[in-house]
């Protein structure tokens, strides 16, 4: 069962009509609880046990982190103890990230190093037969930062309804976002009933990133798998069109998740955090990690980034302490060499724009950024950085991204390519493609000047309108069979 699918529309409406038909908390916690492992049976119901005991587990973790001071016990040996427990919990945590995710990659790093074929065959045979569990990063992330919220001076659950509802809440359960266990909970006291408007908002959501998904995501996938899957044969400017559709593929991707996920929580009565806001209208690159997946950014910050020291700690420290993060976050991402160079590239842009900043406002001349042209230069830099470092991304083998990156300049394509990308699969020129993904980037551009710019919006009525025909486009223009999310895989 996928967001978009008639079984996912079948498994909303019985939920929505089972969590509103008696008014008691308890009942709807359990109709949360009673569709999540539904919704997650229908992918991978072998790893339904593996959650329930993670869930328990830091639940009960949790408790004792949070037990109050005993006044027969000394407060060092309280602090020592309740340390000790957070330690624990956070590398239960990510070695059970680690079991899953990265064991392949470790024993494929070993056995290349050092010429071992016995841990080569052992990747292989982990690759072969172990699938991680979908979401287990999300949910990871999510259990370290309320261990140590809780041990930061935050109520523990009492309830392990109450928490296994908000760790297992199906719509953010895969892919996010990232949500805090407080911040989602105390919406417990205000739930009710959405209003007409709040409903044509949830169901809005799901219609536009249906939209998103289905007509331009998934048709932009297909370009991108092709181009990326015959690199030999491909051109400089094949690449660099590939490259470009692949941003493109991957924020369209992730956001139409988010936001059929926060449509769906609206309906439900509950609101989930935003994930984007226009990234690739950053001019510098510690504005896009602001508007970037933010629900990420904010982990990073507040169980990373502050905790090694933030900016309080000296200029060169705290561009290693940037540095630091955005590495960690390339190896969240993926268990490949392409993904530690990501984050790497990404810490290193942090680092110069911190020196940059410093520097200008040192020198008085921050008056350079702030200007139309320099605005403009920010961003064309920011967003080379961003779509460069992209390719990493989407070929974390080094040696096909390196492949990528080296014939990014005169290089043609073979004549077969062309025949077969173009004509054959989509039934386009090179220039019409080119075309057609100006007009897709032109109308995210007007898209932010209404909004952001204008304060434009289209009322709720006007949405429930177009609802229907945005889902009918969907049903109709989708490609057959669909596109997996991209966010599936970290």
């Amino acid at each position: 069962m996928t967001f978009i699918s008639l079984q996912y529309a079948q498994f909303l409406l019985v939920t929505f009509a089972a969590y509103w038909l008696i008014p008691l908390r308890w009942w709807r916690l359990s109709i949360v609880l009673m569709a999540s492992l539904i919704f997650y049976s229908s992918l991978q119901v072998w790893y339904i046990p593996l959650l329930l005991i993670a869930t328990v587990f830091n639940y009960g973790l949790a408790m004792a982190i949070g037990e109050p001071l005993d006044w027969r016990i000394a407060n060092e040996a309280w602090n020592r103890r309740r340390l000790l427990q957070l330690w624990i919990g956070i590398w239960l945590n990510v070695l059970l990230l680690l079991s899953f995710k990265y064991i392949p990659f470790f024993l494929s790093s070993i056995g290349t190093l050092l010429n071992l074929p016995v841990a080569l065959d052992g990747a292989d045979w982990v690759k072969t037969h172990v699938v991680a569990p979908l979401g287990l990063s999300f949910f990871c992330f999510e259990c370290i930062a309320y261990l140590i919220d809780v041990y930061r001076g935050a109520p523990a659950a009492t309830s392990l309804l109450n928490f296994a509802a908000y760790k297992l809440f199906f719509p953010k359960l895969i892919s996010g976002p990232i949500t805090r266990y407080h911040n989602f909970i105390n919406q417990l006291k205000t739930l009710e009933f959405p209003t007409p408007d709040r409903l044509a908002e949830g169901l809005w959501a799901i219609a536009f990133g249906a939209v998103k998904k289905g007509l331009l995501a998934d048709n932009l996938g297909i370009y991108v798998d092709l181009s990326f899957t015959n690199l030999q044969r491909a051109g400089s400017e094949d690449l660099w069109l590939a490259t470009f559709a692949y941003g493109l593929q991957l924020y369209l991707d992730f956001s139409a998740y988010v936001d059929i996920a926060r449509g769906t929580s609206i309906l439900l009565g509950w609101y989930l955090p935003p994930n984007f806001d226009f990234p690739y209208f950053s001019t510098s690159i510690a504005d896009f990690w602001r508007r970037w997946h933010m629900t990420l950014g904010d982990w990073l910050r507040n169980y990373l980034y502050f905790p090694l020291g933030g900016s309080r700690v000296g200029l060169w420290r705290t561009c290693l302490n940037l540095f630091t993060v955005m590495l960690i976050a390339g190896i969240w991402h993926g268990a490949a060499w392409g993904f530690i160079v990501w984050g790497a590239l990404h810490g290193l842009a942090l680092a110069v724009h911190r020196l940059t900043d410093t520097v200008s406002k040192k020198l008085r001349i921050e008056f350079l950024w702030e200007n139309p042209i320099g605005a403009l230069i920010g961003w064309l830099l920011t967003q080379a950085m961003v779509f460069g470092s992209w390719i990493f991304f989407r070929l974390p083998d080094l040696k096909d991204s390196g492949w990528a990156i080296s014939h990014l300049w005169g290089h043609t394509a073979d004549v077969q390519f062309a025949n077969k990308v173009y004509t054959e699969a989509l039934g386009l020129e090179r220039v019409q493609l080119s075309c057609m993904l100006g007009a897709l980037a032109v109308a995210m551009l007007a898209n932010y000047a209404l909004s952001r710019g204008l304060k434009l919006e289209l009322n709720w009525p006007m949405k429930l309108v177009l609802i229907p025909l945005c889902l009918y486009a969907v049903w109709v223009l989708a490609p057959e069979g669909g596109l997996p999310y991209i966010y599936f895989d970290f």
